[in-house]
């Protein structure tokens, strides 16, 4: 039997859909780029993060015991400050009695600011030789350090030993260190310390040539003639003895005001300083000792660097305690300012995603805990031999087949219910489609003795609009929905509508299973329907807040599908939408396992993203809808304050941050400690592994697919990460789709992968 739906005097459906689809195209694209752009960006600002903690690009070796066979004797015996004025290694003392105080390593939150403290109490100047990223983390620090009259130079950007770095990498450190100081204080510094560096004679054949270079972009190396060793912690007494010069010798004196717990140099230096200006000792800057030493000599005063007078880059020296400074101006001004507003960023954005990721764990493996204890109650339940809905439902049923374009599946989904044992009526809804899917449904009918077959043609207006018609033409007060690929075992059809001899039950959910799970992407969705899907879905049936009866197989009372106005066109999930209307308006729904439908999954990845796009997305806009029911009272306020949080914490809000854990897996692999966290992957992935082992024990599932499961948490889990995102995306740029249509093969013919 045959009937046409007239339009009934409505706009004509395709070219709203049309309309729908060209703005769809036109902002697709724009999305895709702004969810890779995020990825990118949390990407950025993670390898900024561990740049900055020298996890990234980090080089913890130090060279020791080299040659210095290429180093001249004048540098080696000379003083600790060496410059190369007109190309020539020179080196300058400090004058006696004359303390040049350094401090290395710095700043750091809590011990710089109590040296600067103590600096401007007994006004001393001192020069700091600075971590560059740590000044971009402190940039404070530094600013403060430079208005109180001290001097600051580069100490490297990573604290890494120069001698084994490229040449890249040497002017990366210095020049990133320069913007760090730029964006800080507003000045750069021609005043460079190595890291791992002492005094002159230690030197080599390695660190020479890195020396040389600086010297020729006008940089000054300054080295030690004392070492207060404070980094050993050994007392304070001992500290201001091993820092205390020979004699009335000058010193270059090294402390160091970061780098580790420095309690005791806090404590030592007022004790130092005030010792050996009893001794008569002034205190300067390295800038004040070459001023010193150039006055000394009759030459004209010019900051460390300097030639004829004038600073490397430009600019004039102070001719004070802070000579080696000089303006940042221009391009270099604004590329620290923006430095420092990335570092800003990422020292935000890293600890609140660790917290994020700390909170996402947790809830990942609740939501397993939960799952397991769940499922098995309501496995023992279900399958208990006294247990009974009711009465034996055997009156007939109405099974309603919406079909667009199923001319490969049509016959075998009609074959298929002509297997069924219990009675039916079965209605085709032909959506409007081009490939002759009536004449293919009237003659498989034909072919099979099936004489309960009506197909009802309308317009094509969409997979809501073929339900709603099925269901006005249905004879029988029980309605089953399938897809038109989808493949019903035999007794499928008697098994669903078991529960409606409860009359609190209002709508059932089947048991969906994947036809084709013979391929790559088939298994990786086998897997996901059967953990997923029906070991969620025996979760929320027990906590009666079931949020979606899949489209494939489902089974509605009329009168409930009626009262709830139908299946909405207001969102692309029409299954979630009319299930939540379901509890909202005092209806049970429930999920049964007995009842076993095949269904051919997307094929492809392009049609896995369609599809998987159109469900996220879709049930956002469900959650949206029936918001209100997180106030009202009633069944509905029971959903919305148990039933609508567990779904957006389990199916948005952790999945959307559930890349964080594979994207800190992945840093810590590269970066980090392989090791620790390969083991700590393994054991996740072992916990999803027996989750998955006793959803398929439960669905009586075979267990090799689970061989399939490693490689779908590398790749397909992070596909359906970047579509959720993108449906997030969509959701919050107030994007709208159309109802998509996936290409099908007919390859899922009859249940024969049951098992």
């Amino acid at each position: 039997m045959t009937t046409t739906t007239p339009s009934r005097g409505r706009r004509r459906a395709p070219s709203r859909l049309g309309r729908a689809a060209g703005k769809a195209a036109a902002l697709q694209k724009p999305r895709v780029l702004l969810a890779g752009l995020l990825l990118l960006a949390l990407t950025s600002v993670m390898l900024l993060d561990g740049y900055l903690r020298a996890e990234v690009g980090g080089d913890e070796r130090v060279r020791d015991g080299a040659s210095s066979s290429k180093v001249p004797d004048k540098i080696l015996d000379g003083g600790p400050i060496v410059s190369f004025r007109g190309g020539s290694a020179t080196s300058v003392s400090v004058p006696d009695k004359t303390i040049a105080l350094t401090f290395d390593d710095g700043p750091n939150p809590t011990y710089t600011p109590q040296v600067l403290e103590i600096l401007e109490k007994y006004d001393v100047p001192a020069t700091f030789f600075v971590v560059g990223s740590m000044v971009s983390r402190y940039p404070g620090i530094v600013k403060d350090m430079v208005e109180q009259g001290n001097e600051v130079g580069i100490h490297t950007f990573t604290h890494v030993d120069l001698s084994y770095q490229s040449d890249a990498r040497v002017n990366r450190e210095m020049q990133q260190t320069q913007l760090a100081l730029a964006g800080a204080a507003g000045i750069t510094t021609t005043l460079f310390r190595a890291p791992y560096s002492s005094e002159t004679d230690a030197i080599d054949n390695y660190s020479w040539p890195v020396y040389e270079k600086l010297g020729e972009d006008g940089y000054t190396s300054v080295f030690v003639d004392t070492d207060s060793d404070d980094w050993k912690k050994p007392g304070v007494s001992k500290i201001v003895k091993w820092a205390t010069p020979d004699d009335n010798d000058g010193a270059s004196v090294l402390f160091h005001d970061a780098g580790g717990e420095r309690s005791q140099t806090i404590k030592a230096l007022p004790q130092y300083i005030q010792k050996m200006k009893a001794k008569g000792y002034t205190f300067t800057t390295i800038s004040g000792v070459i001023e010193k030493e150039q006055s000394a000599n009759g030459q004209q005063a010019g900051g460390p660097g300097a030639v004829n007078g004038q600073q490397p880059g430009g600019g004039t020296g102070a001719g004070n305690l802070q000579a080696a400074h000089r303006e940042a101006g221009g391009a270099t001004l604004y590329e620290g300012k923006a430095l420092l507003a990335a570092v800003a960023v990422a020292e935000y954005a890293v600890p609140t995603l660790s917290v994020g990721l700390m909170v996402v764990g947790v809830a990942v493996m609740g939501r397993f805990g939960m799952m397991l204890i769940l499922a098995r109650r309501h496995y023992r339940q279900r399958n208990k031999r006294r247990f009974s809905w009711g009465p034996t439902v055997t009156r007939p049923v109405s099974v309603i087949v919406p079909a667009y374009n199923e001319k490969e599946c049509i016959a075998n989904t009609l074959k298929s219910l002509a297997r069924s044992t219990h009675p039916i009526e079965i209605i085709v809804v032909d959506d409007g489609s081009t490939d002759g899917t009536s004449e293919i449904s009237l003659n498989a009918a034909h072919e099979l003795g099936m004489t309960n077959v009506r197909v009802i043609r309308q317009e094509n207006a969409g997979k809501p609009a073929a339900l709603n018609n099925g269901v006005r033409n249905a004879s029988y007060d029980i309605v089953i929905m399938m897809d038109g690929d989808t493949v019903f075992e035999p007794d499928a059809v008697h098994q669903l509508v078991q529960p409606f001899a409860d009359p609190e039950v209002g709508a059932v959910a089947g048991n969906a299973k994947v036809g084709n799970r013979d391929t790559i992407i088939g298994a990786w969705q086998h897997i996901e329907y059967v953990m997923g899907f029906n070991l969620d879905r025996r979760m929320y049936d027990l906590l009666r807040c079931m949020p979606t009866i899949p489209g494939a197989i489902g089974a509605f009372r009329r009168e409930a599908v009626l009262e709830v106005g139908g299946m909405s066109e207001d969102t692309l999930a029409e299954d979630t939408d009319i299930t939540i209307a379901m509890h909202r308006a005092g209806w049970r729904v429930v999920y049964q396992e007995h009842a076993k439908a095949w269904t051919e999954a997307p094929g492809s990845l392009k049609q896995l993203w369609s599809q998987r796009y159109r469900w996220s997305y879709g049930t956002m806009q469900a959650l949206w809808k029936h918001r209100k029911s997180l106030t009202d009272r009633g069944p509905s306020g029971r959903f919305g304050r148990v039933g609508m949080p567990l779904v957006v914490i389990f199916q948005i809000v952790t999945p959307v941050f559930a890349p964080l854990i594979d994207v800190f897996t992945a840093y810590s692999m590269i970066f980090i400690d392989f090791r620790a966290a390969l083991l700590a992957w393994l054991a996740v992935l072992a916990v999803q592994l027996v989750c998955a082992a006793y959803a398929f024990r439960l669905d009586k599932e075979k267990y090799r697919y689970l061989l399939m499961m490693p490689l779908q948490q590398l790749a397909y889990r992070q596909m359906m990460y970047l579509v959720l995102i993108h449906s997030c995306i969509t959701a919050l740029t107030g994007g709208r789709l159309r109802w998509q249509k996936l290409k099908r093969t007919g390859e899922v013919g009859t249940p024969a992968g049951a098992s």
